[in-house]
């Protein structure tokens, strides 16, 4: 910071009686603005913005300036402010950046210079001048016209810091993005991420497509949908839970290659890892299977990571994590053994031991639930967190993946996997049960957990059961949780960081 810059007002502590004051000034401020003429003006037309002008004219000289006399007209919102009598320094916040403005008596006049003094921190100007470099050596715009576009009625918040602030940073998100640079870091990397992803898989031949938002079925996911009325159609609908079946069918219709960047909405608790509003990637392609899926899903991250950040190298929370390495591939039994080695796999192969385990570490699971199952519940219990690395755990077992293919080797598990980075679940992908009979079967299973009390279990969609029977090509497809991956790329510890407005209860 120059020594032009200061502590703007806002980072000093506002007490709530105050604030209060505060905004009944600006409100008479903008009373006698109206009074005088259009207190909102749009007639401003702004030419550049200042990360354009710091890239384009930054190394010039006082010299060089001088002479080029470059004449812009900036506009944003004055986050600094500094009188000092006869001329003043103000410092502008546009989308790109900031830019420091030197008014001054000579340039705009007495009366223009002394309605800038009562101007505030926040408020939005549009200002015209030329460039020209300070004594500090900081370029800057010499003004030669200042204007308020938009008057603040409240002051800008104090820094954020402590748990209290940190929600008011995702209620108000409009304020944390006004006042931190590194929220505002993270929506952009956010946007060029999916810019990424999506580069790539038309790159790689796929078609974009649209499947709706509204569903009469709730599928492709085990997950309670948020339930609806539609009034026209006096029918109850539910918002997707994912689009997968619907993408099936499109590959049943010819589309083999086909990926959709969709919200899907599941009616779940709260937590640094789930919101109940999120976005996926969800992509599929004939003739492939479950293990070319592996391969892919390291490739699209690694070049994701490479075209946005410029490596393959993260840190996150301390941590360095290189995604350009080969990526693990586990099964759940040796997971478990990875970070527990006192089971043999004689001992997790026993139903009764893995469930006796499980009873002993008062974790979630289902009595009910084969040694499949079980060992799943016990996976997520024991070792599911500590799975810092890329790890593919592979071969679930068949009653926890019934829209995946079953092996021919061992009919009691299946071609899928799901990918944990970070010790959190990032992916989910498998070769397609394509076998209409099957399918019907797998749902009918799902009815029955559900009528047994399961609100997860899987509703029976015969249409998709008629689409298979017309015929589904050999497919593997794949859902990747894109708040999680920016989570990833960004070093954010909670995904209310990468959601620019997360679901929150009620004030």
């Amino acid at each position: 910071m120059t020594t032009e810059s200061i502590l703007p007002q806002s980072e000093m502590a506002v007490h709530p009686q105050d604030e209060n004051q505060i905004i009944t000034e600006r409100r008479n401020k903008l009373a006698a603005i109206r009074k005088a003429g259009i207190a909102f003006p749009n007639d401003f037309d702004r030419t550049h913005l200042a990360g354009d002008l710091h890239a384009n004219f930054g190394q010039l000289t006082t010299e060089e300036l001088e002479v080029q006399q470059v004449k812009v007209a900036v506009g944003g919102r004055m986050m600094l402010k500094r009188v000092m009598g006869k001329a003043s320094f103000a410092t502008l916040q546009d989308m790109s950046g900031r830019i420091q403005l030197f008014i001054s008596n000579s340039d705009i006049g007495e009366e223009a210079h002394g309605a800038f003094k009562h101007y505030d921190l926040g408020d939005i100007l549009g200002a015209i001048g030329v460039l020209f470099r300070t004594k500090t050596g900081e370029l800057s715009v010499r003004v030669t016209q200042v204007r308020l576009l938009t008057k603040s009625l409240r002051p800008l918040p104090e820094k954020f810091h402590g748990l209290a602030d940190q929600e008011q940073k995702y209620r108000q998100r409009y304020l944390d993005l006004i006042t931190n640079e590194d929220a505002r870091r993270v929506f952009v990397t956010r946007t060029k991420i999916i810019q990424a992803i999506r580069e790539f898989f038309i790159n790689e031949g796929y078609l974009e497509v649209e499947t709706p938002m509204m569903h009469s079925i709730p599928g492709g996911a085990s997950a309670k949908p948020f339930e609806t009325h539609h009034n026209a159609l006096d029918m109850q609908m539910f918002l997707r839970i994912a689009p997968e079946l619907y993408l099936k069918r499109l590959v049943v219709g010819g589309f083999e290659k086909v990926f959709e960047i969709n919200r899907n909405f599941r009616n779940e608790g709260l937590s640094t890892r789930h919101n109940p509003e999120f976005t996926m990637l969800e992509f599929y392609e004939a003739y492939r299977d479950y293990n070319y899926l592996m391969g892919f899903t390291e490739k699209l991250l690694r070049e994701v990571a490479q075209k946005v950040l410029g490596t393959t190298l993260i840190s996150y929370q301390g941590k360095e994590l290189d995604l350009g390495l080969p990526f693990h591939r586990l099964t759940m039994v040796q997971a478990i053994q990875k970070y527990h080695p006192q089971f043999t796999t004689e001992q997790l192969s026993d139903r009764d031991f893995v469930l006796a385990e499980l009873q002993d570490l008062k974790a979630k699971h289902r009595p009910e639930d084969t040694l499949g199952g079980l060992q799943l519940s016990l996976f997520e219990e024991l070792s599911e967190t500590l799975l810092f690395e890329p790890t593919f755990i592979i071969d679930y077992p068949v009653e926890v993946s019934p829209l995946a293919r079953s092996s021919d080797a061992n009919p009691l598990i299946t071609e899928r996997f799901e990918l944990f980075v970070l010790g959190r679940e990032l992916a989910n992908g498998f070769s397609e049960l394509n076998d209409a009979e099957d399918q019907e079967a797998r749902f009918d299973a799902q009815v029955v957990a559900k009528e047994a009390g399961d609100e997860e279990a899987m509703f029976k969609d015969n249409d998709y059961i008629r689409a298979l029977e017309y015929g589904l090509p050999p497919t593997a497809g794949e859902g990747i949780g894109i708040d999680r991956l920016i989570m990833m790329l960004t070093d954010s510890n909670s995904i209310r960081d990468v959601i620019l407005f997360p679901q929150m209860r009620p004030e």
